[in-house]
């Protein structure tokens, strides 16, 4: 189960996220689903369509599956989603 000890082990792609801070002020208040990860970018299911939000310039605020929430700066994040486990420790 992710909780906001352990959300670095586990995978992004189908939780709710929203961008709470960003260099690029158009997409500060973008929320809806993470549909891919790549090293350096999150794509959003905004409802109408998929946008792609740069990790390294935005905070990012995850919805838990267990309804609770953490907010992340997206530098913590920058790195190929398979490499996060190895980057931690």
């Amino acid at each position: 189960m992710i909780t906001q000890n352990n959300i670095f082990y586990h995978e992004l792609i189908c939780l709710q996220t929203k961008v709470v801070d960003s260099r690029i002020k158009n997409l500060v208040g973008l929320s809806g689903k993470v549909v891919m990860e790549t090293k350096n970018m999150l794509y959003i299911d905004d409802g109408t369509k998929v946008r792609a939000v740069p990790k390294k310039v935005s905070v990012f605020e995850f919805i838990l599956p267990s309804g609770s929430s953490i907010k992340l700066s997206g530098v913590s994040i920058v790195g190929r989603p398979e490499s996060r486990l190895s980057k931690m420790r």
